[in-house]
C-alpha cells in the first residue's frame, strides 16, 4: 500500500523539509493550521505511536522537541501546539507529530482547527528556509 510520507522520505514526492536525518524528517504541512505548521515523521513506516520501537521513542521525540524549539524562534511565535493522532483523525496512516506555531489570540480554540493555505510554493519554501537554521539536535 502506498504511503505519501514514505514517498516523501524516499524523495519520490517533493516536500518543504525543515529537518532530516537517518531517523526522522520534518516538513511543512501542505494544509497548515498556521504558516510554519510542521509534521515530524519517522523515516521507517510506522502507523501509530504504540508501534514505534521503544528504543526509537526517545530519539524521535528529541527531534520533535527540536522542531518545537525552532518554530517559535524562527517565526516569532509565542509557543507551539504539539499533537498526534493514532488511527482516529489520522489523515495519513504513518505516524506524524504536528508542531504548530501559536500566538495568543491566534483563533485556535479547542479542537476546531481552521486550516489556512500558503499562497504559493515559494511562500512554503521561504517558511521552511526560516525554520531550518533554527533546528538544533
Amino acid at each position: 500500500m502506498a504511503c505519501v510520507f514514505c514517498d516523501i522520505a524516499e524523495g519520490k514526492i517533493p516536500a518543504h523539509l525543515v529537518f532530516e536525518d537517518d531517523l526522522a524528517l520534518a516538513f511543512l504541512d501542505k494544509t497548515p493550521l498556521f504558516h510554519g505548521h510542521v509534521l515530524v515523521v519517522p523515516r521507517a513506516h510506522v502507523v501509530t505511536l504504540p508501534e514505534l520501537s521503544a528504543d526509537i521513542v526517545g530519539p524521535f521525540f528529541a527531534r520533535v522537541q527540536a522542531i518545537a524549539r525552532a518554530v517559535p524562534s524562527a517565526l516569532g511565535a509565542q509557543g507551539t501546539f504539539v499533537a498526534m493522532n493514532n488511527v482516529v483523525s489520522q489523515s495519513v496512516a504513518h505516524l506524524h507529530v504536528h508542531v504548530v506555531p501559536r500566538t495568543k489570540g491566534d483563533g485556535l480554540k479547542g479542537f476546531f482547527w481552521p486550516r489556512t493555505k500558503y499562497s504559493s510554493d515559494d511562500q512554503m519554501r521561504e517558511t521552511a528556509d526560516r525554520i531550518r537554521p533554527h533546528v538544533a539536535i
